[in-house]
């Protein structure tokens, strides 16, 4: 097997994208920080408060109410505002507020209420600030207390679910040429800017300690609009030399390495599984990697993301029905991405490796064909039975490349397959790992930002499905447990390291009136990176 690293090549001009195809920065990006006060004399444009569907108010609304001569509790009491968590209503020029709009946002049931409500509590606000004529806005739901969680908690995930609800997509058109982050609603309706470009999240007291939790917040919904972004874009536009000069453009904007590896790098290294997925495009392939050195001389933690810009199926081509969703294949290298930033945006000590295997799954007259046998950087054989189970095999050399690096762990993040959209649904991501402790943290990440994951087995009985008469192994494990033998394939490619595997086929996009990509699993990756520099400032780690 290659052993000596090429040295990375600049982008061509042949190869690089053209500057009007780049995503614009946000220029009106929402601004989001904590301030102490009383709710009550906020005077800006509109004042968010929490009450339950019993009718209980939260300490700000009980403080307007108190000031209003319980003009809020009478309106509550005619039932308008609506039962369900993130439900809300605009009371204009309330009694007992200064504030020219007074937003009461449901809490849902009392004894119900806990992570989800409050989740959706937020969500619910967000959605309404990001489609509202109103500039600047006040929040005051930290104060309804999610048990068990401290102020911080509250403060960051209030930041960073109010900033990702500001996120709007502007697609290509005529006018614009090209597509940008920006207001769908202020593009819609011309002649009004809408959504607040400032929120003050009010708190009891402003801290160190809570600034920080805001800080992370929205650097977190930062590293999500980004993944956005790029599972956004059309696969015309996002292809992997765009992925290629996004990397360039966060390595100088944040000041770390970044090499790309072209496809004679990648032959010279023997990336003979990855090569096959990527050879009948016209785009060509890209290896990304980005070296992020924050943390002295601790071992990297490496994240991997499959980077298939577009999925055809290859020779083994896909129906035509919702095809044009396979852009967002893309979505685990984005997630990668948006982690990176995130990381590098909030300055951890932390050591962090981000690999990036970028190729174009299309037929053509050099397509992989199912029966095909591939040599993979490892030495291992694979038989191709399916040309689109291809995301495994870019992520069988990028796993191996990993591998150099002596890493504490690695975490690869794919959309790998359809069996974990029938097994999981749009709700948790499938995870499978080799280490039980490293597992463990990703599933605790998980539930601590609500960006969840369920964790699979790895038994060995399931490499039985994996045999080949042909090569070592093949590329396909049939129908039964098909989320499992995926998982199963790439551990065969992990076994020198810790490793765990993120299959977000459910959770990375939203499809119907809602398509898009959804930034997932950038909370869970940036949580389990904080916590991680956390420990590595204890001394931990």
């Amino acid at each position: 097997m290659p052993t000596d690293k090429p040295t990375a090549r600049e982008l061509t001009s042949e190869t690089a994208p053209r500057s009007q195809d780049r995503i614009r920065p946000r220029s009106e990006a929402l601004r989001v920080s904590v301030q102490s006060g009383s709710a009550q004399n906020y005077r800006g444009d509109v004042l968010a408060v929490g009450v339950f569907s019993d009718g209980t108010l939260s300490t700000a609304a009980k403080a307007i109410d108190k000031a209003g001569k319980g003009k809020l509790s009478a309106v509550l009491q005619r039932g308008d505002l609506q039962d369900k968590a993130g439900s809300s209503l605009v009371l204009h020029d309330a009694p007992g507020t200064s504030a020219a709009r007074l937003l009461l946002v449901s809490a849902g049931r009392r004894d119900q209420f806990g992570e989800r409500a409050f989740r959706a509590a937020l969500e619910g606000t967000a959605k309404t600030l990001a489609t509202g004529v109103a500039h600047d806005a006040a929040v005051a739901l930290t104060d309804v207390e999610v048990p068990g969680r401290s102020l911080a908690w509250h403060v960051q995930h209030a930041t960073r679910l109010l900033a990702d609800g500001a996120y709007h997509f502007d697609p290509p058109t005529s006018t614009n040429g090209h597509p940008r982050a920006a207001s769908a609603e202020a593009t819609a309706r011309k002649g009004q800017e809408y959504g607040a470009r400032a929120i003050d999240l009010i708190v009891p007291k402003v801290t160190p300690e809570l600034e920080n939790a805001a800080r992370r917040g929205e650097a977190i919904a930062e590293g999500m609009a980004l993944a956005r972004d790029l599972g956004n874009l059309p696969g015309n536009i996002c292809n992997p030399p765009y992925l290629a000069a996004t990397a360039r453009a966060l390595g100088r904007e944040f000041g770390f390495d970044v090499e790309v590896l072209e496809r004679d790098d990648m032959e010279s290294l023997g990336m003979g599984a990855a090569l096959a997925v990527g050879r009948a495009s016209a785009q060509p392939c890209k290896f990304i990697v980005m070296h992020y050195k924050r943390g002295g001389m601790s071992k990297p933690i490496v994240l991997v993301g499959k980077g298939v810009t577009f999925d055809s199926g290859g020779i083994s081509l896909k129906p035509g029905a919702n095809m044009d969703e396979m852009k967002f294949d893309m979505c685990g290298a984005a997630a990668v991405f948006g982690a990176i930033k995130v990381v590098a945006r909030l300055g951890l000590p932390l050591n962090v490796v981000a690999i990036v295997p970028a190729v174009e799954n299309m037929p053509g007259g050099d397509a992989a064909r199912p029966g095909d046998v591939v040599r993979s950087m490892s030495g291992q054989t694979i038989e191709i039975l399916n040309t689109d189970a291809e995301g495994r095999l870019i992520l069988a050399d990028a796993l191996t490349y990993a591998e150099r690096f002596e890493p504490s762990c690695v975490i690869d993040v794919a959309t790998l397959t359809g069996a974990c959209v029938i097994a999981l649904g749009n709700v948790a991501s499938g995870l499978l790992a080799n280490d039980d402790e490293l597992a463990n943290e990703l599933l605790r990440s998980g539930e601590e930002t609500g960006d969840r994951a369920w964790r699979l087995p790895m038994f060995d009985e399931y490499q039985d499905q994996l045999k080949s008469n042909f090569a070592d192994m093949s590329n396909l494990g049939g129908r039964p447990a098909g989320t499992i033998t995926a998982g199963c394939f790439l551990g065969r490619f992990a076994r020198g390291y810790k490793w765990a595997h993120l299959d977000i086929a459910g959770t990375n996009a939203l499809s119907g009136d809602a398509k898009g990509a959804t930034g997932r699993p950038v909370p869970l990756l940036s949580e389990f990176l904080i916590n991680r520099a956390s420990r590595a400032g204890r001394g931990t780690a």
